[in-house]
């Protein structure tokens, strides 16, 4: 059997941390739409278009192992997904600005010659700096918001807004990479 293994996410962050696993893999992305309704519990949320992803890939690619992955910025029973454009970024901006959210990614993972599916969902809190209009204004002037869940990216330039992290971070950047290693190890794609 194939121990191909695809990634079904245009993600630039998913590559370069499932890259970091030494895993060899292809990246296909899903022509699917999204679930991104904000009350929906982001826990079912994630879970639901990371399998929605891994699904329509796998379904192309029945003898390949299919990862699928989706992360939302979660706070006051909101999910806050992608902005839509720049007003949208500094909205989620002043909203997280000195508090604390949740971020929630689920990860699933698809062989359907072999009749795999797995489902997990992992959670980080952040705690964002009090942010100022000028600090808002710096950090979207250095960073493309518009690709990220919550309008940031900890990864480009988070000392500028971000406080303080709890759990994984890779798993705030967009994929859990110690929880991907698992399962990658525990389906025979990553020696243990």
């Amino acid at each position: 059997m194939s121990q191909r293994l695809i990634l079904a996410s245009a993600s630039p962050r998913r590559r370069e941390l499932l890259a970091e696993l030494g895993v060899d893999f292809e990246v296909i992305t899903a022509q699917v739409t999204e679930h991104e309704e904000a009350t929906t519990d982001p826990r079912v949320m994630v879970a639901h278009n990371a399998a929605l992803k891994a699904d329509w890939v796998a379904a192309r690619y029945p003898d390949a192992w299919v990862l699928g992955a989706d992360t939302t910025v979660f706070i006051d029973g909101h999910a806050l997904n992608k902005p839509a454009d720049g007003t949208e970024a500094r909205a989620m901006l002043r909203r997280l600005s000195g508090r604390t959210h949740t971020v929630f990614t689920g990860i699933a993972l698809r062989h359907f010659t072999k009749g795999v599916r797995i489902d997990e969902g992992v959670s980080s809190e952040v705690t964002m700096r009090t942010l100022d209009e000028p600090t808002i204004e710096a950090y979207l002037a250095r960073v493309h918001t518009l690709d990220k869940a919550g309008g940031y990216g900890i990864q480009d330039h988070g000392e500028l807004i971000v406080d303080r992290f709890s759990g994984s971070l890779s798993n705030i950047i967009g994929l859990p990479v110690d929880e991907t290693k698992q399962l990658l190890t525990r389906c025979g794609l990553l020696k243990s």
